[in-house]
């Protein structure tokens, strides 16, 4: 392994292949991908549906089939699995770990591409006892995709985001069927028609208002779930029967390699703060993929993968002499943070924004970016929802006298 590379690409999911990919392309061969799992492919090759590949091979593609075809755009040779970066200096020197043991790279460009977590049970503070079949929709993939049956048939989903329905296949694939999935609030935070799929398709009620407070164990056998209690938003609860809890969702992004550096970090996102090219603060570092902000689709993961990896081909092609300045993008409530966080003053072709935003609460009205407290442009939104795709293009003004830009929402009628 050459251990000073050109650029060291953190992650083999769609994003961190896509970024290879696109980088040799671009000439850059002096790449590496390192991901800790002991396959490339990332959180596809767990799931079966044929959800995937539409938008970048035109065709339904099982996760398997998606990942697999995501390898194969980049030589084997450059791609190490089963290696763990343990740490990421603002120098860029990285320890890696592996059964060959430890190594330091010292790479010129680094792209983390390291993705997200769900949110388990301690963390969500469910109270109770500890018995066995309480896991997430990423162990619940695992157990099927590695041929072992699932040893319960009557769950309970928590959560009720995409991945929540996702599960909800996957346990329908595995031959078991959801009693419920609960809901804190009177909607789903997936798009409709998710609940019709439940309700209707499934076979699954959705409990709104419902939160799992606790975990009952079986009174005759400590290791066996019996049930969950439920607390209601008008202070009821009630006791649900089930064998099996699976917590979906509530994704954190996978940005532990940034340590301490909080001013590398968006405070909405909890993940990386970029600017429109994809660049941390820190020189050299870059990010893409689903540890920006949980959670996109696998091909919009790969889309930022390629944009990215175009991003570093140019940097490396014509490197700065003197980096422009970063102007923050302000938010306050209901908009949680946008991706970029930052606007790099200097860049060609940089008088056009793509501008995700992303809700802390369901809401609709009018986006409205100012610069130093003055309106420059607006756009209304029907409805904005906390795990909708929201993407904002307005054209940027000259940069040179702005500080800092501020995104708010003229509220509407809700």
């Amino acid at each position: 392994m050459n251990l000073e590379p050109e650029v060291l690409v953190i992650g083999a999911g769609p994003a961190g292949l896509s970024a290879a990919a696109e980088m040799a392309r671009l000439g850059v061969q002096d790449v590496i991908v390192v991901d800790r799992e002991t396959d490339a492919g990332g959180m596809p090759r767990y799931c079966s549906h044929a959800t995937f590949g539409l938008a970048q091979f035109w065709r339904p593609m099982s996760g398997p089939a998606y990942a697999a075809k995501m390898c194969s755009m980049v030589d084997t040779r450059l791609i190490r699995t089963a290696t763990t970066v343990t740490r990421l200096g603002l120098d860029l020197e990285t320890t890696i770990s592996s059964e060959r043991g430890e190594a330091v790279l010292k790479p010129r460009h680094v792209l983390l591409a390291t993705g997200i977590r769900e949110t388990p049970r301690s963390a969500l503070l469910v109270s109770g006892e500890r018995p066995s079949n309480i896991l997430t929709t990423g162990a619940l993939q695992r157990i099927l995709a590695e041929g072992r049956g699932l040893p319960f048939r009557r769950p309970l989903i928590v959560g009720t985001e995409l991945v929540s329905f996702s599960a909800l296949l996957s346990l329908r694939e595995g031959g078991a069927r959801a009693v419920a999935m609960t809901e804190p609030g009177d909607r789903i935070t997936a798009r409709r028609p998710a609940d019709l799929l439940a309700r209707l398709v499934m076979g699954t009620p959705i409990l709104y208002g419902a939160t799992v407070v606790r975990i009952n164990a079986s009174a005759n056998n400590a290791g066996r779930l019996a049930s969950v209690t439920i607390s209601r938003t008008d202070g009821s609860s009630e006791v649900v029967e089930c064998d099996a809890v699976v917590f979906t969702g509530r994704f954190i992004p996978e940005a532990s390699l940034l340590g301490a550096n909080s001013d590398l970090q968006d405070p909405g996102s909890r993940g990386p703060a970029i600017d429109q090219r994809w660049r941390l603060g820190a020189p050299g570092i870059y990010a893409a993929g689903n540890l920006l902000r949980p959670v996109e689709t696998a091909g919009w993961c790969a889309a930022e993968g390629r944009a990215a990896g175009a991003s570093i081909a140019a940097d490396i092609a014509t490197p700065l002499s003197q980096r422009g300045r970063r102007i923050p993008i302000a938010t306050n409530n209901p908009i949680a943070f946008t991706t970029p966080s930052y606007i790099t003053t200097g860049e060609t072709g940089s008088d056009q924004l793509r501008l995700g935003v992303r809700m802390s609460r369901a809401a609709r009205g009018c986006f409205v970016l100012s610069a130093d407290g003055k309106p420059l442009w607006r756009s209304p939104v029907m409805s904005a929802l906390p795990e909708r795709r929201i993407l904002l293009l307005p054209s940027l003004p000259d940069l040179s006298r702005i500080d800092e830009f501020q995104l708010h929402l003229e509220p509407g009628e809700d």
